[in-house]
Parts: C-alpha cells; structure tokens; sequence
C-alpha cells in the first residue's frame, strides 16, 4: 500500500470506523472470557455532544479498548435518558410555536408529538459519538423509556411499595413553577442572592397600635395566617391574645407565641405563611392555623391575590411594596443577601407548596450503599475524596420525592377508585397494569362488579432518576428476569465513569438499588470526572459562548488530536482548563507517529548484512524502556490515573522511540538496514501502537493495517496487549548517562562551531565506572571517531562533565585556539561571578538561620554546580595555554 504524505484523519475516521462496525468488533455476546462491562452515563434524548460529554465518553473508550486488547470479553452500553423535564420543556415549547397548547391535548396526544421528538433528535448524540470514536455496543442501545425498561420501573414501584417502603403522602415539596413540577431536595441549588428585607406594620386589631414583621418576601402577607411573637420577648408580652390585621388583604389573623422565633432576627415577630415555607407549615401544624395557597402552579397568584390575580409573584413583590408604601404600612426596606432555592434543571426559583407527592423511604434502603463505600470499600470512589462528599449525602438523607407533576415518563401505577377521584388519599389500588389494578381494587373494596372503566391511574410520573437508577441492571433484563444469563454474566458491571456534580442524584442512587434488587454492587470502581472549563476557569457553556463545538474541534485537529488533547490534562476529578492548543498539541502527537512510521517505511532492508553493536544494543534498551514504561502505565491505569497512563505512552514514544531510538538504529544516508534490526524496528512499533491504541484508535489502525497485509482477525482493535516481561534496570541507567554525553559532544560541537561531519575522538577518565554498552551508541550519534578510557587527565582539549565523568575533545585545527581562550575566560569570569554571590549568601548566618531547608539545599546545588563548572574550564584553559 503507498503511504500518503500527510495523515488525512477525516477519511482514516471513517474507513476504519466503517470496518470495525462491518466485522462487529464491538458486539458482545456471553461466552467463557472474563467480562468486562460497563454501561454509559445515558445523555438526555434531545441532547447533543459537549465538552463533558467528549471527555466522559473519551475515558470510557480508553478503558473498553484497552480491555478489548487485555482479552476480556468487553461489553460497553449505550444509551440515552428520557429525561422528563428537559423534553417535555422542548416539546411544550415547541407545540407553542405551533401555537397549539399542552392544556388542549389528552395526555396521548400530547405523549405522541413526545415521541415523534425523540424519534427526529433522539439519535443525534449518539451518532455524534461514534465520530469520537466511541465502541460502544450498539446492539445493545438502550433507552430509558424502551418498553423492557419501563417495565423494569413500575415492576420496582410495584415492589417498594409493597413492601411499604413507598407512600403518598400530603407535604411541603419543591415546586418548579416552570417546568411545573415537583422536585426532591437534591435538584434544589441553593444561590446567593442579593435582595431586600421589607420591614411591614400590621395593625393591632381595636387599636391604633401596630407591630413591624421583617420579610424577604412581601407577596406572601396574602397567605398570612398568624403572627408569632417569642413568649419570653418581653417588649410583645402586651400582644398575648390579640389579633393583627393583614395589610391590603385586611384579614384578622392570631398572634400566637412559639419559641422558635429568633428574638434577635428582623424585629422579633414572625409573619407565619404555612402553605409557602417548610418552618411555617410545621408552625401551622402546631397551632392548628388555616393554610392559604396564594399560587397558581406557574407562581402567579390566584384569587386570593385580590386585585393581584394573575400577576407573577416578582412583578407583584415591587407592586406590593409600593401599595404598602403608599398605605403607611412599609416602615422601610434594607438591602439583604439571601439563599434562594432554585431548579437543577430550569434554573427558575423554587416555590415551596404544599400537594399530594409519591415518596421513597430511604433510612434502610441507604445502609448497604454507605457500609460498601465506607466501611468495606467494595465499592471504590477515583479520587478518593469524594468519600467525604457521599458520606454527607447519604448520612443526611431523607425521602425521596418520586413523583413528578409531567407526562412524559413512566406514568405511576397507582389506579384510584374512589368516586372522589385520585383526591381521596387511601382509596387506590398498586399493580403493575389496570387488569391487575382491577382484581386488587375487587379485593379491596368487595365490589365484584367493578370493572377497569371505574379505575382512574395517578397521572403524575415517575422521577427521572427512579427510572435510571435502574440502569444497570435494567440494561441487561436484571430487574424483569434476574436468572437470565446476559445479567448473569455482564453483572455487577466494571467501572463507571461520570462527574462528580451526580454523585447523589445517579451513582448513590444505582447502588443503592444494586444492593436491594441484586444483592451486590452495580459497578466496582467509579471514576469522577473534572468538568471542562476556559482558561479563565470558567465552566464551559453555550450561554457563555466560551465552549466550542467538539464536532469542530474534530474536523480541525481529528478525533485522535482532540481525545489526546483533552486526556493530556484530565486527572481524575480535577478540572480541565481547556485550550484548543491541547488538540492542537495532540495533532502534532499524530503526525510525529505518522512521520515516524513513513521513516521506517522508507529505509531499504538488506538480508545479507550484519547486525551492527550499535543497533543490537539500541534494541536492547528499547525493549527494556516499553517494559519499564509498561509498567508504569499499569499502576496508573490501577489507580485510575489515565492521563498519566497516557503521558507515559506519549514521553515513551515521542522522546524514546522517535527522539532516540529511531536516531540510533536508523542506516546511513542511502544506506540499507539489516533485517534483524528492521524486524525489531516493526516489532517495537507495533508495541507501541497497541498501547497508543485506546487513546488514538484512528491513527494505530491505519498505521496497523499499512505495516502488513491484516485479515479481520488480525485488526489491531482484538489485537493482544503487550506482555509483562523482565529487564535489565541498568540498561536503562546506563543509556540515561550515555545521553548525556552525547548531549555534552553535540553541545561542543555547537558552541566551537566543529561540524558534526568532521570526525572527533572522545577520550575520558571513567571516574563513575560507566558500562561501555553504550560506547557505539555514542560513536554513531556524536560522530566519534573512537572513545579511549584515560588514567589522567590531558592537555590540548575541550572538557565536559557528566556527574564525576570528565570527557575530552582533543583540539582539532578548525578551533581558533586564541578566540577560544578568550571566550573561556569570559566564562571563567562570569561562572566565579556567581560563585562568589552564592558563597555570599552561604556564609550569611542570618539567611542560613533563617531559609527553608530546600532554598539551602538549592543554594548548595548552586555552589557545587559553579565549582564543577569552573573546574571544568579551568582544565579546558590549561589544555589550551
């Protein structure tokens, strides 16, 4: 095959993806391997690939194909998540554009424009995927809302619930008035915000007197249904018993006395609101007070808003402030930072309210999760210290709001029968379809006669996460059929990769159900990632505009540059400050492999010639420095540390085999290599390749496939990792030295102008009992005529030093012995300059008193270095005189 010039990654990408996708390479099927599992964070359905995703699914890649090449049967899933709130907000919006409403359409009709949705942008990311790379098993995509899968959700509703672990029960929830919709306490972020306090007088009623309640939120005074003063305030002990009047509502509300009311807050008195504030409502409860819902479900008030109706609740906070303003109720207003509640996922502010919700009881349900984590580490978190964040999670857990107020989602198998409707609390029936519902409603009620007509299903959905924490084990049938043999055989998964931000919301949640449906964990390792941020640290983000299409990227600088530049830089839960010159650095990583390899190809091979020392021993060492870097890049992948895996491979092939060893062995101009260092050559770079594999797929396949003829069972993607081998540690010690007198000859040879054509003899007094291994090694790349091994010194020649090693140059006539000393003394000069100034600081008892060890440390490393220097050119000007 003729090799091109240039690498054109765009057609490379697609010929091989194209072939291992043909040969089936990715598709798992149980056999006698060990398996290798791991199943993919799903992307919401209407998603599109960003940053995160790119570095997510990039780790993932890394560690399906190494396993590939490792020998186990590696299965990696993909899929994608319904997502209830983000889809049905796309949806709803974009029937609006239609100008049709959600509010017109039956809960099918609705479901049907869902799908067709999901249907037109459902595959994108996943297709988006595959450009990256990605060997997913895409046989196996599944998706959250499959027919399989939902039946895997409301068969675990069914379940917890019957065994009393889910319940309906009437409590303050969180309200997106966006999205309308219940959230749980873990979709709540909570931000500072900069607002204001307004200090309100309420009129004592059958008086001219008033008292002044302190609020961040002055809408409410509408849901006002006492006033609570602390009983041991004695400045409102005259106020026990008497009723206040509500401004503008002109209501007459109790004064009540608790002693939860912070006598040292605002004003002492405390406007109580229970349909609107958690506190309040346990305040209410205690007193008995009525409750006042003032909120629509979008947070507009309703009829209870008086001339407000209709109105949102910001717009009417400033109305009211002036209404109160212009009465005389407002004594004045301060400004007040303030924690506000907003939406994970709409990012509008939440409306504490008051509804019949689904919950999951999670006190037992959270042991097994914390014990495998925390006590028998069965379970291990990459980095470690995101222990701490999941102890604070689960040891502070409460129940799990599972109901949403949305249609699309796995709609909740609950069928009420009351001729109430779904409003009369105990009178539904749980099972697993109406036909069920039906014989259970019967049992229940001992109305044969019922039939599934007086049945109505709760119209609320499940929760995003109840569905995916499921996942899993879902994917495989583990939850409908837990004895069949793919979950058997791929569960409990391998590793998991995802961010740390659904640590809780995700990875708890998946172990917890682990332990309660299968008895054992999901996964073994999980490896949190860092997010992607500019380098001004910002979080990367389309409202930003500060985070580039990675679909550009990989037109520009190929998928193999963009995963090489992005892993280069992500250790595990750190974040990645992101520069486009990271994949401009991994492109320049591809065309270095790919320069390389048109190198090796270009050299004529001989048959008949000998293996020269130089070539044997370069071989040697090569082979010893990919076991050594093996090595290094097993403990790393051990420990989850891919970016420094990937180091490794890139400073093994760059600096080593293309820096040096290509350097080493490669023939003469015009000249032919021998074939038994050819073969090595090959050998070696197929080494290479296997390991470059995971992290350039593209690029080691081609260069793969151009080496030799290859059939499909050859493809390097199921080729074998390299084998663990013993070596010869001083191999690499010696070649380390060795490098450095060649550095020392080159830089001679630089400095006194002597070019590399003009053979020069190297002698030295081999004070550090240095192997001569290396001696044709350093004769070939310095042009070194011969190396003596002196007992003494000598005069006439240039010096250099390695550690104790002092090297001679004899002088040769291209020197200007006159112009040489000149510049020795210069140096000379300069070098005993510095010495004097570092002695200075040395014998200053005061700075030595004084500095960190390793500031005297550095200043003694000076001191030497200066002394070895000055050493060193006084011997070169004695030589010379």
């Amino acid at each position: 095959m003729t090799i091109p010039a240039q690498f054109e990654a765009k057609s490379v990408e697609k010929k091989w993806y194209d072939y291992w996708m043909k040969n089936n390479y990715f598709h798992s099927e149980p056999d006698h391997r060990k398996p290798y599992t791991i199943t993919i964070p799903p992307p919401n359905v209407t998603g599109v690939l960003h940053m995160g995703h790119m570095l997510n699914n990039t780790i993932q890649d890394v560690l399906i194909r190494r396993a590939r090449l490792k020998g186990f049967n590696a299965c990696w899933v993909p899929g994608t998540d319904h997502a209830s709130i983000a889809t049905e907000a796309k949806v709803v919006a974009k029937l609006k554009a239609e100008g049709i409403n959600k509010n017109d359409l039956s809960r099918e009709e609705f479901l049907k424009h869902a799908w067709e949705w999901t249907d037109k942008y459902g595959g994108t990311i996943l297709e988006q995927l595959k450009q990256l790379g990605c060997s997913c098993d895409w046989e196996r995509t599944k998706f959250t809302m499959d027919p399989d899968m939902s039946a895997s959700v409301i068969k675990s509703f069914v379940d917890l619930y019957n065994k009393g672990m889910i319940y309906r029960g009437y409590r303050m929830v969180n309200w997106d008035p966006e999205a309308k919709t219940t959230l749980s306490d873990e979709e709540v972020i909570f931000e500072e915000r900069q607002g204001k306090l307004y200090f309100i007088n309420y009129k004592i009623e059958g008086t001219e007197d008033f008292l002044t309640v302190a609020t961040t939120r002055p809408e409410t005074i509408f849901g006002d249904t006492a006033i609570c003063i602390n009983p041991n305030d004695e400045r409102f002990s005259h106020l026990k018993g008497k009723k206040a009047i509500v401004p503008i509502a002109n209501r007459s509300i109790p004064i009540i006395e608790d002693d939860y009311v912070d006598v040292e807050f605002g004003t002492g008195c405390l406007k109580v609101t229970p349909a609107h504030d958690m506190n309040d409502k346990t305040l209410g409860d205690k007193h008995n007070l009525e409750v006042i819902d003032i909120f629509n479900e979008d947070a507009t008030l309703n009829s209870f808003g008086l001339h407000y109706q209709g109105k949102d609740r910001f717009v009417v906070r400033e109305e009211i402030a002036k209404e109160l303003e212009s009465n005389g109720s407002l004594a004045k207003t301060e400004t007040h930072l303030n924690k506000v509640g907003t939406s994970e996922r709409t990012k509008c502010v939440i409306e504490p309210r008051l509804s019949d919700q689904w919950f999951l009881k999670m006190e037992e349900l959270v042991k097994p999760a914390i014990k495998a984590v925390l006590e028998t580490e069965e379970i291990k978190l990459y980095p470690k210290r995101f222990d701490n964040t999941y102890r604070h999670w689960l040891e502070n857990i409460r129940d799990w709001n599972i109901s949403r107020q949305l249609w699309w989602g796995q709609q909740i198998p609950a069928y009420y029968y009351s001729s109430e409707g779904s409003g009369a609390k105990e009178d539904f029936v749980v099972a697993e379809n109406i036909e069920d519902a039906l014989e259970l409603a019967k049992i229940k009620t001992g109305n044969s006669n019922l039939t599934t007509a007086d049945l109505k299903q709760d119209v609320d959905a499940l929760d995003t996460w109840f569905s995916s924490w499921l996942w899993p084990m879902a994917v495989f049938g583990g939850i409908l059929n837990p004895e069949n043999e793919d979950f058997k055989y791929y569960y409990p998964t391998n590793d998991l990769v995802t961010g740390p931000d659904i640590l809780f919301f995700w990875v708890a949640r998946m172990i917890i159900a682990g332990y309660e449906y299968a008895g054992e964990k999901p996964f073994s390792n999980v490896y949190l990632t860092g997010l992607v941020r500019d380098n001004q640290r910002r979080k990367m983000s389309k409202s930003l505009g500060n985070s580039p299409d990675p679909l550009d990227l990989i037109e520009e600088f190929g998928a193999d540059g963009v995963r090489v530049g992005l892993l280069l830089s992500a250790s595990a839960g750190n974040d990645i400050l992101f520069d486009k010159e990271l994949c401009r650095q991994g492109k320049s990583f591809t065309n270095k492999i790919w320069n390389a390899f048109r190198l090796i190809k270009g050299w004529e091979v001989s048959d008949t010639i000998e293996q020269p020392n130089y070539a044997k021993i370069s071989v040697e060492w090569y082979e010893a420095k990919l076991q050594k870097t093996l090595a290094e890049i097993e403990d790393n992948f051990e420990k989850y540390r891919i970016s420094d895996a990937l180091m490794a491979i890139y400073k093994l092939v760059w600096d080593d085999f293309c820096s040096w060893f290509l350097e080493m062995i490669k023939p003469g101009y015009q000249q032919p290599i021998d074939r038994k260092t050819f073969d090595k050559v090959i050998e070696m770079f197929e080494s290479n390749l296997k390991l470059l594999h995971p992290f350039m797929p593209f690029l080691t396949e081609e260069i793969w496939q151009h080496i030799a003829e290859r059939t499909p069972d050859e493809a390097l993607i199921i080729a074998s990792w390299p084998e663990i081998k013993s070596f010869d540690e001083s191999l690499i010690s010696d070649f380390d030295f060795a490098t450095e007198v060649i550095s020392g000859i080159r830089n001679i040879r630089k400095e006194k102008n002597i070019p590399f054509k003009d053979n020069i003899e190297l002698k030295t007094i081999n004070s550090e009992n240095i192997s001569t291994k290396f001696d044709d090694v350093i004769m070939k790349l310095g042009n070194v005529s011969v190396v003596n091994y002196l007992n003494e010194k000598i005069d006439g020649a240039l010096t250099f030093r390695v550690k104790s090693n002092e090297y001679f140059i004899p002088i040769t006539g291209s020197i200007n012995v006159e112009e040489e000393i000149k510049k020795l003394n210069e140096e000379l000069k300069y070098n005993q300059g510095f010495l004097k100034s570092v002695q200075a600081k040395l014998s200053n008892e005061k700075f030595v008193n004084n500095a960190p060890e390793k500031v005297l440390e550095m200043e003694r490393k000076k001191e030497a270095d200066a002394l070895a220097k000055i050493a060193t050119i006084e011997q070169s000007l004695a030589g010379l005189q």
